[in-house]
This record gives structure tokens, sequence and C-alpha cells, in this order.
């Protein structure tokens, strides 16, 4: 499957909708080939300005799903249209899509009781679902957890240890396994347990549920203030310097 990619300050953004995406992970589960599976949002940006590995890890990725509502903002800089994909109705619908065709599923992330209760959740959701392996995202001990998933070999394994952490573990993994399909999901975890809860749907269809997060979550302010408005402010540069080289 062809995919369009633009880029915002030099990193992939993929212009697809959600199935499309899906889709292309789909191929790549029949085809045997492994994915890292990017879910972008401009804090991740941000950070990988200031860390050169996990920049050089998002730019690499198979697939870059345009997460954060600040993407699509971007990408409307840019005159493009494009949908917000939420990486956790990503995520779970490939869940679904794995339970479907009897595709192994690994979980590696959040406290114990978190992990343990989302895999019983989505269990009960879609009994199909194989899980080979499950384990919560503190240890020490990450060559032998790496090992452990090795050896479980899900076909799809979803990380939930937050950003940068869980871009480094996925890294690893890829480098000892090129035919797993591998996606960070943040906090997915806490929402699919029931811990926490997701935005209300209003909030979600109009795009604002980071806003309703950081409501939740004053703690998150600092977060994503200046990295938001800053972030907005380089793309506005970056286009209008595009267009004078055009």
């Amino acid at each position: 499957m062809e995919k369009e990619r633009e880029y915002i300050l030099g990193y992939g953004v993929d212009l697809l909708t959600k199935n499309e995406g899906l889709d292309f992970v789909s191929e790549r589960i029949i085809e045997n080939e492994g994915a890292q599976i990017a879910t972008i949002n401009p804090e991740m940006i941000a950070m990988g300005e200031k860390d050169e590995k996990l920049g050089e890890i998002l730019r690499n990725a198979d697939l870059i799903i345009p997460d954060g509502f600040g993407i699509k903002l971007a990408l409307r800089i840019r005159g493009i249209k494009q949908e917000q994909v939420p990486g956790i109705e990503f995520a779970r619908e490939l869940i679904n899509i794995c339970a479907e065709n009897g595709y192994s599923v690994g979980f590696v992330g959040a406290h114990e009781e978190v992990v343990n209760r989302a895999v019983e959740n989505i269990k009960k959701q879609t009994p199909n679902l194989n899980v080979v392996y499950k384990h919560n995202g503190y240890f020490d001990n990450e060559d032998a957890i790496i090992e452990a998933i090795l050896e479980a070999s899900p076909r799809v394994l979803l990380v939930a240890m937050g950003v940068p952490r869980q871009e480094f573990f996925i890294d690893k993994i890829k480098s000892k396994k090129d035919d797993i399909i591998v996606i960070g999901v943040g906090g997915s975890f806490d929402v699919w347990s029931g811990f926490t809860k997701r935005a209300p749907v209003i909030w979600q269809k109009l795009g604002l549920e980071w806003l309703y997060r950081t409501i939740k979550q004053p703690e998150r302010f600092k977060r994503i203030f200046p990295t938001l408005p800053l972030f907005l402010f380089k793309v506005i540069i970056e286009t209008i310097q595009l267009e004078k080289d055009y």
C-alpha cells in the first residue's frame, strides 16, 4: 500500500484515514513483515528535537499516525485537510483485527494492576484474542523482558511506557525481531483498564481531548505550554519559507 507522507519540522506524518492505516498494518502482517507505528504529536516532535536518538527513531517509523490535534492544525497551516487519528482508537481496532484473524498479541507497560485489568477487559470484549505475553512497565531487567517477548513471539506488541522510554524499548525490540508489529500507546492501558476515563465524545469530536485532559490533570499544562504554541509558530515560519522557495 502506497502512503503519502508530509513533513513537519523534519518529521514525517502519513496522510491517511484510520482504516487506511489499519489496512497498511494488515498487509504487513499478511506479508510476514514488521512495522514500527508511531502516534505522533507536537510534544513528541519537541522531545525529538532535543534528543537525537528519539528524533531518529520517530523519523524512521514505518507508519506515522497524525495523533495529536496540534499535528492536524499544523497540516491545516500547510493547506492539508487531514483527520486526526487518535492512537488509542487505532490500537484498539488493531486489537480487534488480531482477534478476528488469530494474530497473537503482547502487552507491555503501566502498573501491574493496570495492565492486568486492561487485558482482562479487552479479552471480555474480544474473547478470541490470543494474548501470548503481558508485563508491567516497571522493570530494570530490560534484556530479560525483551528475551521473554521474543520467546513468546507476539505478532503485534503494544507498549505503554510513555515517551521517550517506549520508543527506545520499541527500537530495541525491532533490532532483534524485524517481523513484529510494534506500536507505542502511551496511557491507553489506563483507559482500557477503567482506571482513567477518556474525554466525553463531544470533546473527542471537536479535537479537544487534549484540553479536557489538561483541565482534569493541571500538571499537564507545563508539558503542553509553551510546547504547542511554539510548535505551531515554527510550522508557520517553515511554511512561509517553503512557499518562498517554491
